[in-house]
């Protein structure tokens, strides 16, 4: 057994195919090839004298003896990262950091965000990933995204969040068609979270009767009423210009909506430095 040496690469490698769950996701992750992952491991296993992984069909699965030593070694490496996090400026930082965000949340607070982040990280590199609060959610748990921000609440045992205010929803539509009978509504998919809160006050609402449309984007929908093409109901943020430019404007009569809340987050096991001190300042965000 050549304990003395096992680099701190290897186990690098070994912890990121435990998360991800693959040697081609991990060496995404790494910035490397899949071939160089597997000669990792195989130097690695040579080291120890044991096998790490053995083939399960086309995947690739961790041994007893695998699934110890990345017990073992996860407090250690998180505890190694934090050290030299410690002993270093922030600013300083490198590596890559994933975050994913839905449709409003990127309008909203997103910019801003991801900008402040590159003038004070300048050697960490971001890949920002736009998609569904479901998408959203499994992507965070299983290792690849290490932040998110979406609407609504996000109930998941492995996630941990944190509030970051709210956005309002309007009632809009363009001058020339905000009084027409029977005009379409537009809303949200059921795949967004906020599908049951736009079906509520529709169903509430004078317009019930109006024929009802649904689509998964809300800039699309934008640009269909923009157009004449119906009523739909938009979170502010992304609005904002065209109701100044008086191309939208709000449907009288319409019932109130309610805000909708957003959260950042992050893996309950998450344990990596840097990732904990983008969350820590993402958390201190106020829509």
């Amino acid at each position: 057994m050549s304990i003395n040496r096992i680099a701190f690469y290897h186990l690098e490698t070994l912890l990121w195919i435990a998360r991800l769950g693959t040697f081609a996701a991990a060496a995404a992750r790494l910035n490397t090839t899949q071939p160089a992952i597997s000669a990792r491991v195989r130097e690695l296993e040579n080291h120890l004298g044991t096998a790490l992984f053995r083939r399960e069909g086309r995947t690739m699965a961790l041994t007893p003896a695998g699934r110890e030593l990345v017990r073992e070694s996860e407090p250690l490496w998180a505890r190694f990262q934090g050290v030299l996090m410690g002993c270093s400026d922030i600013s300083g930082a490198t590596g890559i950091i994933r975050i994913g965000a839905g449709e409003i949340a990127a309008a909203s607070c997103l910019p801003g965000f991801v900008a402040a982040l590159g003038r004070d990280l300048p050697q960490v590199s971001l890949e920002v990933d736009i998609a569904l609060t479901a998408d959203l959610i499994q992507q965070l748990a299983s290792g690849h995204a290490d932040l998110a921000f979406a609407a609504g609440q996000i109930a998941h045992p492995m996630l941990r969040t944190a509030p970051i205010g709210s956005v309002d929803l309007l009632w809009l539509s363009c001058p020339s068609t905000v009084a027409a009978p029977r005009t379409p509504i537009w809303s949200l998919s059921n795949l967004s979270p906020l599908y049951r809160i736009m079906k509520e006050a529709i169903a509430a609402s004078d317009l019930a009767d109006c024929p009802l449309n649904l689509c998964n984007n809300v800039r699309t929908m934008i640009d269909i009423v923009l157009e004449g093409g119906g009523i739909g109901i938009f979170p502010q943020p992304m609005v904002r210009q065209q109701m100044t430019d008086g191309r939208l404007v709000p449907v009288p009569g319409a019932p109130a909506m309610p805000p909708v809340d957003f959260h950042v987050a992050v893996r309950a096991a998450e344990a990596d430095p840097l990732v904990l001190a983008i969350f820590d300042r993402a958390s201190r965000l106020d829509l």
